[in-house]
């Protein structure tokens, strides 16, 4: 038999998982590795730890399965996004990664921002901010307060392209970062030369991984000393992933316009595949072939979601489980007695991109307990998430939403997002979405599979569907107009002074 391997090089660990051709999990295994926090804003990890940590997961992994080297057909890798590589002539760090959640670089994403370069059109029509996780503000910031070391770099790319470096000996880069991240469009003029020169950062260009290879694509087989690394065969083909959440979208079977991969957990992050491109105020933008050739993904998100539910049981429901909770919530009625919540609790990334909002809990009274403030958290970031997939306009409307992480531990609060969305929820066999989508990318780059589609149909599988319930879609209408209303009216008492 064949098997593939997908990696998932995330925060904290890197993962590896072997899959048989039909997208069944065989044996997995993870190694952990550090992140240093130098000063507040600061999150570095050592390239080297990510490297030590792909042999040792995919060795166990592999040993776990009891298959061998022989029988894997390819891998693919996926890693955390805009975590930030320079490397020397002899491919050695010049400075430790600035990984994804290292914001040190916000004077230079306004910066970036202030130059109202064309290619901003994927920061809300260049109506949004430019995100201090995203590349150019990092390579800016170590341009200028490191530059000893940018003289040195000769390579500049990301946790990506560093794998794919070690296990091929070529940099080449992965088109979904730089689509997604980068600036770089595929429809709009590729490199975004003008907003580099205006940034008197020209010189990225050349440092960048070429040529961008598309999820699916062949990046090279492995050398003799990664195959060792990994005790796989040298020359195992090694297949093009990306960032982890976009191949999270593959692994959980959204390919088609209508169709909307939800990421929960912390936050919530919204992906879907649009009708065409679209560029305006209220979301990220639409990032043409970030996943599939000829097609556009949209994106927006949540910045606190998952992050509330677990803020209020530590805080005030310390004693009482998540089951129990679930069951108080689902006994108080849609609206949770006009208790409504507003889920900025750490500030709004869509539609609004207001940083300094906050969140709310209002309509509270003595007869409220906490099955309806636990109701109404989960409805009001279910409303965040409608009014997030509204403001993406005639690009996109949801018809089929495919939900993966933390909220699927709740029957309820599956329900309710449906409901809120008025759209069916499912959720897939395998959990892991990153991992499964890497699978389903090596199984394709093998040529197993003609296309991505052909290899999601064959691979990812549903598990359970739930549907939205006629009247509660309908109380959801009526209760809309308000969760809209409370952004506004505590944006107007905060510009007060209130």
């Amino acid at each position: 038999m064949s098997y593939v391997i997908g990696v998932d090089g995330g925060t904290e660990s890197l993962r590896a998982a072997i899959f048989d051709l039909a997208g069944h999990p065989v044996a997995s295994a993870a190694v952990a590795y550090a992140t240093r926090f130098p000063e507040p804003a600061q999150a570095e990890q050592d390239p080297e730890d990510w490297w030590r940590a792909l042999g040792g997961a995919v060795r166990e992994a592999r040993a776990k399965a009891g298959v061998a080297p022989a029988d894997i057909a390819a891998i693919a890798v996926d890693t955390t996004c805009c975590s930030v590589i320079a490397l020397d002539a002899a491919d050695a760090p010049v400075h430790p990664a600035l990984i994804w959640m290292d914001v040190r670089a916000a004077e230079e994403a306004a910066r970036v921002g202030a130059t109202g370069d064309p290619a901003l059109r994927v920061n809300g029509d260049g109506a949004s901010p430019v995100s201090a996780e995203w590349m150019l503000p990092k390579a800016l910031w170590l341009k200028t307060h490191r530059p000893e070391a940018w003289a040195r770099a000769v390579r500049v790319g990301e946790y990506q392209d560093y794998l794919n470096l070690r296990l091929t000996g070529r940099w080449a880069g992965a088109l979904n970062n730089a689509v997604i991240r980068w600036h770089y469009q595929t429809d709009h003029g590729g490199v975004p030369t003008s907003l580099l020169a205006a940034l008197d950062l020209a010189e990225l260009a050349e440092r960048w991984p070429q040529p961008f290879i598309p999820p699916g694509g062949i990046v090279g087989g492995l050398t003799g000393a990664a195959a060792e690394h990994l005790d796989l065969r040298p020359d195992t083909p090694v297949v093009q992933g990306g960032a982890d959440a976009l191949i999270g979208v593959i692994g959980l079977g959204v390919t088609e316009p209508g169709e909307m991969a939800l990421i929960t957990g912390s936050s919530h992050l919204q992906l879907g595949v649009a009708r065409g491109p679209r560029h305006a105020a209220g979301f990220w933008g639409t990032y043409k072939d970030a996943l599939y050739p000829g097609k556009s993904i949209i994106e927006g998100g949540q910045t606190s979601t998952g992050s509330i539910i677990a803020w209020f049981k530590r805080h005030f429901a310390a004693e009482t489980d998540y089951e129990t909770l679930n069951a108080l919530a689902a006994d108080r009625p849609i609206g949770a007695d006009g208790l409504m919540v507003l889920d900025h609790f750490q500030g709004n990334r869509t539609p609004y991109t207001d940083a300094a909002s906050r969140g709310a809990i209002t309509g509270l009274t003595l007869a409220h307990d906490e099955g309806h403030v636990f109701r109404a958290i989960m409805e009001g970031i279910a409303m965040g998430t409608r009014v997030i997939v509204d403001a993406f306009g005639d690009a996109f409307s949801a018809e089929r939403i495919v939900v993966a992480g933390g909220a699927t531990n709740s029957p309820l609060w599956l329900q309710i997002h449906a409901d809120a969305l008025g759209a069916p929820i499912e959720r897939t066999e395998v959990a892991d979405a990153p991992l499964l989508g890497c699978a389903i990318l090596a199984a394709h780059g093998a040529g197993h599979y003609a296309s991505i589609e052909e290899a999601v149909g064959a691979m990812v599988r549903t598990a359970e569907t739930v549907t939205p319930n006629p009247k509660a879609v309908a109380a959801y209408e009526e209760l809309l107009p308000r969760y809209r209303a409370l952004y506004h009216a505590l944006a107007d008492m905060r510009r007060a002074g209130g």
